[in-house]
């Protein structure tokens, strides 16, 4: 198992235990941590000490949080990448021939134009006369 796995189940891991020891804790008059046992836990640790074991435990694990999430971006990093794709694989695609590019010859230009076919008449259709250009 890769390395990168194995930081991202510990992450995975605290994160969820952050989440647990969030809902464990008493809010300021609020009481919710209540409904999930931390009105009964109270009584073991003492009257202040549930409170600074929460927050102690939440602190270290935000802290174990915050270096898992850093050695996953230096290990996303790290690694190499490889082709993800067919099209990427150069291996696969070989070597690609050059493509021809025309060039014409400066010394090969016709000197005269092609003539154009003359285009066949509609039945129906005259020619409208010819316009004289008007004379200043």
């Amino acid at each position: 198992m890769a390395i990168q796995s194995i930081v991202l189940y510990i992450h995975l891991l605290v994160a969820l235990m952050i989440i647990v020891l969030v809902l464990l804790q008493r809010g300021k008059g609020a009481e919710a941590g209540t409904g999930f046992g931390a009105g009964a836990s109270g009584t073991v640790f003492g009257a202040r000490g549930s409170a600074s074991f929460f927050s102690r435990a939440t602190g270290v694990l935000a802290t174990m949080f915050f270096v898992t999430s850093l050695s996953l971006a230096y290990l996303a990093g790290q690694t190499p990448t490889a082709p993800t794709s067919i099209l990427e694989d150069e291996s696969v695609l070989g070597t690609v021939p050059e493509p021809e590019v025309f060039e014409p010859d400066p010394l090969a230009v016709p000197t005269e134009l092609p003539e154009l076919p003359e285009l066949p008449s509609l039945p129906g259709l005259e020619e409208p006369p010819a316009e004289e250009p008007a004379q200043p």
